[in-house]
């Protein structure tokens, strides 16, 4: 049935609230949080009143809190990841906006390169401490929206920060004003609002934000963190864990209007999605999650879902790509080698897998029957079949096609030899007396088998990973201004550098347009002698493809793996062409990478060879 949303207004603070401050003694609500005991949930009757959000939207993590719980995203995998929030984003912008981290050159890029984008949604927002520095970031990137961290919890305020609520509130309020007068809109994520002193230190604090946003005409943003996940969504439970009544707090008594309210939420008792909606139900205007609910611990409201639940109560998903959802759990199995568990609702590769027989049975039928909705439809999502004896080869081919994504000529039909010897396998099974059907995993260990050329390896990921980091390194490198001066006296002292820096790079040269080697042979110092009088200065290098590919196309260019004829390591080659200022290509350098050395590196070294 349809949610129908009700008029909805802010109401105006009955009166006012004002800080209490209990000095040295912190106010841990025991008897709801006693640590050596399951935190308890406490009931005193009183009933908060529906009042649904009229167009719930959705705000985003995924570079922020997301990043927290994963090794960090490269700019182009955030670049990519942005693409696909704009795509559930659709026209209306139901993902409204989302938050990034400033701290660091990577950060600031990815900012930049999605900026370039020029998306209309979701906006870009920043994240920053409480701290004036912090602030600068902000103001000189012009972001127009921050978040800042203000914990509110006694937990936080007095064991964690060592101040008092009062200390606490000046400095949060300081920060305030300040982003306020460079025309900067705060949201202040009020943090471990669940275990906070709601109407002596929350609401007292929402009414300062109140006042000071009419001053300055510059909306301010309250996020309510649900830092431990202890929101509850049950009728007359008692604050600070009640989540409508939070809610309506802030609306009703802090005087704020449902649009100016986030909910951040964590899942640590298997109640984030629940109490995220409910939040929604209670008038609160905006949601936070991140992508497959990727976050701290045991994570955040999935985006994605937030999405489909939006549909669901609005009635319709108007503008909204919900393919996209497919296309991110590929994305992220294939190339950022985070597995979407295959029992995931929307995305996991068995969510509309049918297992049991008979529902198999029915499935093929009138796939209604067992199927939640028209996933292929909306998703691109065909529902699948488990296989079992009465499947055949022309099952067995179908869902190999389908499991393994067998597309643009590479699919498989019944003939095929390797279809039939799989399908042998399986009556035996039965043969011997099996009465369930195949799981997936089973089918793919004897797919592998019979069919290795259809997956990808773990090899193939690490050469693909190899690639992408030489390719990133050598577009730097090509941009250097001492690279483009194309004088070998400016450029030798530079290589011989970064031969030195960069673990993996035996090898680095520079030929001219015509393909004649113009420096000398930059190589580690153990291998210098290798290299001794071999393609030195002068030597003509034009028939080799690293240098015709680059001056031919304009492109970085990364060869097939080979063995080093000079140190016997397996290897890649990886070009650019140098072009000057008109654009024209001038030269081209060139680096021989040692994929051992390059593979076994960390995400954090690499990291660092990207700030050379």
């Amino acid at each position: 049935m349809e949610v129908k949303a009700r008029p909805f207004r802010a109401v105006a603070a009955p009166r006012r609230f004002r800080l209490t401050d209990p000095g040295g003694l912190p106010s841990l609500f025991r008897d709801s949080f006693p640590y050596t005991e399951i935190p308890r949930i406490r009931f005193d009757g009183v009933m908060a009143t529906p009042d649904p959000a009229p167009d719930p939207l959705i705000t985003d993590t995924t570079f922020r809190d997301g990043q927290q719980a994963r090794p960090p995203y490269t700019v182009e995998q955030i670049v990519t990841l942005f693409g696909f929030l704009s795509r559930l984003a659709g026209k209306d912008g139901i993902i409204r906006k989302s938050e990034f981290f400033l701290f660091n050159r990577r950060d600031r890029e990815a900012v930049e390169a999605c900026r370039e984008l020029d998306l209309p949604f979701p906006v870009i927002t920043a994240w920053i401490r409480a701290l004036p520095e912090d602030l600068r970031l902000v103001r000189d990137m012009g972001i127009p929206e921050t978040g800042i961290l203000t914990s509110i919890s006694d937990y936080h305020i007095y064991l964690k920060l060592g101040l008092t609520r009062k200390r606490a509130m000046d400095k949060y309020l300081g920060l305030v004003k300040e982003a306020l007068s460079h025309g900067i809109s705060p949201r202040c994520h009020l943090e471990d609002v669940t275990r906070a002193d709601i109407y002596g230190m929350a609401v007292p604090f929402a009414q300062e934000l109140r006042s000071l946003s009419e001053e300055s005409g510059i909306p301010v943003i309250i996020r309510l963190c649900d830092t431990l996940g202890l929101g509850v969504t049950y009728p007359g439970a008692a604050l600070p864990r009640s989540v409508p009544r939070l809610v309506r707090a802030f609306i009703e008594d802090a005087g704020f209007d449902g649009k100016d309210l986030e909910w951040h939420g964590h899942n640590d008792f298997h109640k984030g999605f629940a109490n995220a909606t409910t939040a929604w139900h209670y008038g609160l205007g905006s949601i936070n999650g991140s992508l497959f609910g990727f976050g701290e611990r045991t994570g955040n409201t999935p985006v994605e879902a937030l999405v489909v639940e939006r549909a669901a109560l609005m009635g319709h998903s108007e503008g909204v790509d919900l393919t996209a959802i497919t296309e991110m759990a590929r994305y992220f199995e294939e190339k950022l080698g985070s597995p979407v568990p295959h029992n995931y609702p929307l995305a996991g590769r068995d969510f509309n897998a049918t297992s049991a027989g008979i529902h198999a049975d029915g499935l093929l039928k009138n796939e209604e029957i067992y199927n939640i909705f028209d996933t292929m439809g909306l998703l691109g999502r065909a529902p699948s079949i488990t296989i079992n004896d009465k499947s055949g080869t022309a099952g067995l081919a179908h869902w190999l096609n389908q499991r393994l994504h067998l597309t643009g000529g590479r699919e498989v039909d019944k003939k095929n030899p390797s279809v039939q010897r799989m399908h042998r396998q399986i009556q035996k099974e039965y043969e011997g007396g099996r009465l369930t059907s195949m799981s997936n995993r089973e089918l793919e260990k004897l797919a592998r088998h019979f069919m290795p050329r259809a997956f990808v390896s773990h090899f193939d990921r690490l050469k693909q990973h190899a690639r992408d980091i030489a390719t990133d390194l050598v577009h730097g490198m090509i941009q250097n201004p001492v690279i483009r001066s194309m004088d070998p006296s400016r450029q030798e002292p530079l290589m011989e550098r970064w031969v030195t820096d960069i673990p993996f790079v035996q090898f680095i040269y520079v030929t001219d347009s015509l393909g004649i080697k113009t420096t000398k042979n930059v190589a580690s110092r153990e291998e210098k002698k290798l290299y001794a009088g071999v393609q030195d200065v002068g030597f003509n290098l034009s028939d080799r493809i690293w240098f015709a590919k680059p001056m031919e196309d304009g492109q970085v260019h990364v060869t097939d793996f080979y063995t080093s004829r000079f140190t016997k390591a397996l290897c890649i080659t990886v070009s650019g062409p140098i072009k000057d200022d008109s654009g024209n290509a001038v030269g081209v350098l060139g680096l021989d990478i040692r994929f051992e050395d390059l593979a076994s590196m960390e995400v954090d070294d690499i990291e660092e060879i990207g700030e050379l």
